[in-house]
């Protein structure tokens, strides 16, 4: 019985001393990029195939050859981009979780076999520029999501208004977005079949949607960085303070030593003159 007491005693504390270990600010900010970045990359992924279809089915827009840039092949690479922000920040997430880990260990450990070095100061540094870059990364992609939310939120407006106006003349042009050139009439209009076909349909609401929730994600992505930064600059003061003490430690030590050697020293020497 006094040993499975022990023995528990001992695991709790394992486990407490473990827990206690965990950068739960790096954390908390590494399960919120993971959730943004998630909530961007898929939701917008979707978006932009069901912006295919919308353009397919309702405006007749037809993919053109393969030396051209249309708005398809645009979308493609844009869905290549999402691909590579998804791995990308997938690592960038696992690193400053790790920098975390070893920042707050060498802060606990200050006074034990663990020394803080020049690299390891610099490689915080690092983090913290590489973080603010990639929030002003984000901030610029927030805003870049919120043109296709204003776009279909405005199409959406169109179709509810033209329910509620009997009569009256509305109209769809791709052309005013950039979507096909100037050249190409792919107007839909009020009155006409496909254009309740497209307001009645699934793919027009489940897109407005996807892209509202591909803004979300990317604004939680920023909030992400702003709290990366916050950790990351916090324990950047404490490594420096932590700095700061070893070297004070390092020189009381010395003179310490020092001392004591000239102590030794002149009672070798008082011996001496003595015998």
């Amino acid at each position: 019985n006094w040993l499975a007491y022990y023995s528990q005693k001992k695991t709790l504390a394992c486990c407490i001393k473990c827990l206690g270990g965990i950068p739960y600010p790096s954390l908390i900010a590494t399960i919120l990029l993971y959730a943004g970045v998630a909530l961007f990359c898929g939701c917008g992924h979707e978006a932009l195939s069901g912006t295919v279809t919308i353009l397919q089915n309702y405006f007749e827009v037809v993919r053109s050859p393969m030396d051209s840039l249309d708005v398809f092949t645009m979308i493609d690479i844009i869905k290549y981009v999402i691909y590579g922000i998804a791995s990308a920040f997938f690592v960038y997430g696992i690193l400053l979780m790790v920098e975390g880990f070893f920042t707050s260990g060498a802060i606990k450990d200050l006074y034990g076999d663990f020394k803080i070095t020049t690299c390891g100061r610099c490689v915080s540094a690092w983090f913290i520029m590489l973080t603010y870059i990639f929030m002003l990364a984000w901030l610029g992609v927030t805003a870049f999501t919120s043109l296709p939310v204003f776009m279909y939120f405005n199409i959406w407006t169109i179709c509810q208004n033209a329910t509620v106006l009997e009569g009256a003349t509305l109209c769809l042009d791709p052309r005013q977005y950039g979507i096909v050139p100037i050249s190409e009439a792919k107007t839909v209009c009020a009155g006409s079949e496909k254009f309740y076909k497209m307001c009645d349909s699934n793919e027009l609401d489940m897109t407005f949607h996807l892209f509202i929730c591909a803004l979300a994600g990317a604004g939680a992505a920023v909030i992400a960085m702003i709290h990366y930064l916050m950790v990351l600059s916090a324990n950047w003061a404490y490594v420096k303070d932590a700095c700061r003490m070893q070297k004070y430690e390092d020189i009381k030590s010395k003179e310490e030593q020092e001392l004591h050697d000239i102590h030794s020293t002149r009672s070798k020497e008082r011996l001496n003159a003595y015998t």
